[in-house]
């Protein structure tokens, strides 16, 4: 059974189905490639130099820009593989007694795992957690109080 997965989105609301059914052969290629560079440094170690390497390496179709192949529109599935790109995102949680606030002013990752319908693992570099080696994070989407992001379907040449 999927439920439905709400992107919070400053200006818009995306509502995508949690995880599809099965995941495409070119977005298992994108996932096997990231795990590949797990705790290394890729290119200049940007968060952008991730998915450039993984779309370059597996022949995806792209601007070479921030245009990672189809944008999901609503009632989209999310798969492993997915690229999502975040502009001004303002993320805040609660542990116990203590409130994190983290920020992605322009920030790229690649969806490593979809947990279920809130939540994703992320696979990205340049951040708080890995610096600029390869790292994994999970993501509530949730948590987003401010900003917005596009999620991309990369596609084959």
């Amino acid at each position: 059974m999927k439920s439905v997965l709400i992107l919070f989105c400053l200006f818009n609301t995306l509502a995508v189905s949690a995880q599809c059914d099965s995941v495409s052969p070119l977005n298992l290629k994108i996932v096997e490639l990231c795990k590949a560079k797990m705790g290394k440094k890729v290119l200049r170690g940007e968060c952008w130099d991730l998915a450039k390497y993984t779309l370059n390496e597996a022949n995806c179709k792209w601007d070479g820009g921030y245009l990672y192949g189809a944008e999901l529109k609503n009632s989209a599935c999310l798969m492993p593989g997915d690229v999502i790109q975040f502009k001004n995102v303002k993320i805040q949680y609660q542990q116990g007694r203590t409130k994190f606030t983290e920020l992605m002013t322009h920030h790229t990752a690649l969806v490593y795992e979809v947990i279920n319908s809130d939540e994703v693992v992320l696979i990205h570099q340049n951040t708080g957690y890995t610096g600029r080696k390869v790292g994994t994070s999970k993501l509530r989407f949730s948590t987003i109080v401010k900003g917005s992001y596009k999620i991309y379907r990369p596609e084959s040449n």
